[in-house]
């Protein structure tokens, strides 16, 4: 059983960190023209992700229902979900371009200087652009994972982030002999929107050419269906909120933590980029677990399901505790591999220990989250992320940050005195509060399918 998750799981690592890589790419070349541009791209990425996020995860209500057909051999039902997916993702492209392009509410609530605010706006426009073919790759994306084919998505992904920095290239400082202005700053989403496209051109073009998507009926033409549409927002909307709550948890985090410094907001970006490298190795491992659980499941075998689950947490938890071993032993030379202030530097040791700690419970929620994915329940998750992260992991960082004095014995995580750290302690606690209330959820599953009745 561990070398059919790690088959699986693997290639959902590099294909995600393939996706990340885009990010720190724009980052990297951004960071070379102006601060103004610096400002921009800081702006606009946090909006789009933002909005992205809660319409791909959505979409991600796929998964589950694919495996469990692929699971049982309902090989039509499979193309029948798939269709539905992409009317969905049509009417969540109507609301995401609306929400990216009428920008004015955006600006109005960021305020950034007039000269930011017209690269925010070329950003936001491109990226909107780019927001239909990024979303069709989604469903692409939940289809092939489902069928055990996540070396598809793997290898399209691939080929995004090596145009990246040509593309990047091209828009950001122009080409003159062929027209084309200098766009700075949000050249880098155009670059993205040109990928989407792309990307979702070779998605499409491998449905139709691949004959081993043909049994799956993918390409006929189809209409809404109430009944396939109703079960995939059930499953799809509580999945993206849990997604809006954990982005939007660190993008308030980031806005909170300004107010201290530069300082302070450099060393939680360290931090805050560090976890999201760590969390695609448990991200991999969630995605394999909860692909084959589901077409367990499907394949009316819970007792096989149960031992995937199981499996998969076990892998898990020795990732986890080798990844947090690495970060505690090797925290000085990652900081001073991100950052050459010595002030950032000392400001990140800290931080980077409790990001150890942190990934821990990260990766064991996202375990249970996947595995209760696979068994199609995805709404009391929802309300376990928003107790923990919003309540428990935002409200207490505020708290212990800015809620306390610095002199006082409950002041000792005072931002005054620590920096991001409270919030991170704060996010530490919520994280494991959610491993506990998801790791109960699945129990209790796991319970009722051993003949015991579930409580009201």
């Amino acid at each position: 059983m561990r070398k059919d998750i790690l088959r699986l799981a693997w290639p959902v690592f590099i294909g995600q960190l393939a996706v990340m890589l885009n990010g720190v790419i724009d980052t990297v070349m951004v960071g070379r023209l102006s601060a103004n541009d610096m400002a921009a791209i800081g702006v606009g990425v946090s909006i789009y992700i933002t909005v992205y996020i809660g319409l791909m995860g959505t979409l991600l209500g796929l998964s589950p229902i694919v495996a469990q057909h692929y699971g049982a051999g309902r090989h039509g039902e499979i193309g029948a979900s798939f269709q539905q997916a992409l009317w969905l993702a049509v009417a969540l492209s109507l609301l995401g371009c609306v929400a990216l392009a009428w920008t004015d509410p955006w600006l109005a609530l960021a305020a950034p200087p007039p000269e930011v605010a017209e690269l925010v706006r070329g950003y936001l426009l491109a990226v909107a652009a780019g927001l239909p073919p990024a979303l069709f790759f989604r469903a692409f994306y939940a289809l092939n994972t489902a069928i055990s084919r996540p070396q598809v998505v793997m290898y399209i992904n691939l080929v995004g982030v090596a145009l990246k920095i040509p593309l990047n290239a091209l828009f950001m400082y122009g080409w003159e002999d062929a027209g084309l202005p200098a766009m700075g700053g949000a050249g880098c989403g155009v670059a993205t929107a040109v990928i989407a496209w792309l990307s979702a051109v070779l998605a499409g073009l491998w449905l139709a050419l691949d004959q081993a998507y043909a049994r799956f009926a993918l390409l006929q033409r189809s209409r809404p269906d109430r009944r396939r549409m109703g079960e995939l927002l059930r499953l799809g909307v509580p999945i993206g909120a849990a997604y809006t709550v954990e982005i939007t948890s660190f993008t308030f985090m980031a806005l909170f933590l300004a107010r201290l410094g530069a300082t302070t907001s450099a060393s939680h970006q360290v931090a805050a980029n560090l976890t999201g490298i760590c969390y695609m190795g448990g991200l991999g491992l969630a995605s394999a677990t909860s692909t084959l659980v589901a077409q367990s499941i499907g394949a009316g075998d819970p007792e096989r399901a149960r031992r995937y689950a199981l499996t998969g947490l076990r892998l898990a938890v020795w990732l986890a505790l080798v990844t947090a071993a690495v970060l505690l032993a090797g925290r000085l030379p990652i900081a001073h591999a991100y950052t050459s202030d010595l002030e950032v530097v000392r400001a990140s040791l800290p931080l980077i220990a409790a990001v150890a700690v942190f990934h821990f419970f990260d990766s064991m929620q996202t375990q249970f989250g996947f595995i209760l994915r696979a068994y199609k329940i995805a709404t009391l998750p929802m309300v376990v992320y928003v107790l923990a992260m919003w309540a428990v992991g935002l409200g207490g960082g505020w708290w212990l940050t800015f809620g306390t004095q610095p002199g006082d014995l409950a002041g000792a995580l005072n931002g005054e005195r620590t920096g991001a750290l409270g919030f991170w302690v704060a996010g530490t606690v919520g994280l494991a509060a959610a491993t506990v209330g998801l790791g109960l959820l699945t129990a209790r599953r796991w319970r009722h399918e051993a003949g015991a009745p579930l409580a009201a």
